[in-house]
């Protein structure tokens, strides 16, 4: 008989623009073992996004009858739109001992960590200034110059969460970042917590929110 070891959900948060669902998908495509959880949402879908790969996208009646049938671990109104993380995906691969990666904001990690009985290791991703946020927002939203200052207006309240995770790294080189991810998930699956340095993280994230 072969017992089979439930997997690890792991959790990337991050304001917009910092490269998170890069990231994400970067340890998906590079590691066998890790699953993306497919978030539900209410936004259109952005140019080359596909349905049912990148997100499940449905209408707002849609998402408010998977809210009344209990059917997300997590679900949270961001700029106007609504995400959600289903069950079903989520506890069908952790059962089979795949690990699940989780591309959502500090609402819905706030969730997750009230659910009883889940391996859960949480990132928080940093920008290393406020001018390289920008500029990836300008190169995103290219002429959208409404939605880029909400996104910069929401960033302070956003970063101010960075404390609720168990680790914090900062993407100022993307092969770098995943890098030091993908090491500390090897060596969380092996029950090794890495320590990090608390007093160099928070003068970066109090210098981001000056």
């Amino acid at each position: 008989m072969v017992v089979r070891k439930k997997g690890i959900m792991f959790v990337l948060s991050s304001p917009s623009g910092v490269g998170k669902t890069t990231l994400t998908k970067k340890l998906a495509k590079n590691n066998k073992n890790f699953e993306i959880s497919i978030s539900h949402t209410t936004r259109e879908p952005r140019p080359n996004e596909i349905n049912g790969k990148d997100y499940y996208f449905v209408k707002k009646e849609k998402f408010d009858s998977l809210i009344k049938s209990d059917n997300f671990f997590e679900y949270a109104k961001i700029f106007n739109n609504y995400y959600g993380t289903s069950k079903e995906a989520v506890i069908n691969h952790l059962s089979h001992g795949k690990d699940v990666l989780f591309d959502i904001d500090w609402q819905g990690t706030q969730q997750l960590k009230e659910i009883k009985n889940l391996s859960l290791v949480t990132f928080f991703i940093l920008p290393p200034n406020i001018e390289v946020l920008r500029n990836r927002l300008l190169k995103r939203h290219e002429g959208q110059t409404k939605l880029i200052e909400e996104r910069m207006h929401k960033f302070s309240e956003e970063v101010s969460h960075w404390k609720e995770y168990n680790y914090v790294v900062v993407n100022d080189d993307l092969d770098i970042c995943y890098a030091d991810i993908l090491e500390i998930i090897m060596s969380e699956k092996k029950g090794i917590v890495i320590k990090q340095n608390f007093n160099q993280i928070k003068k970066i994230a109090e210098k981001l929110i000056k």
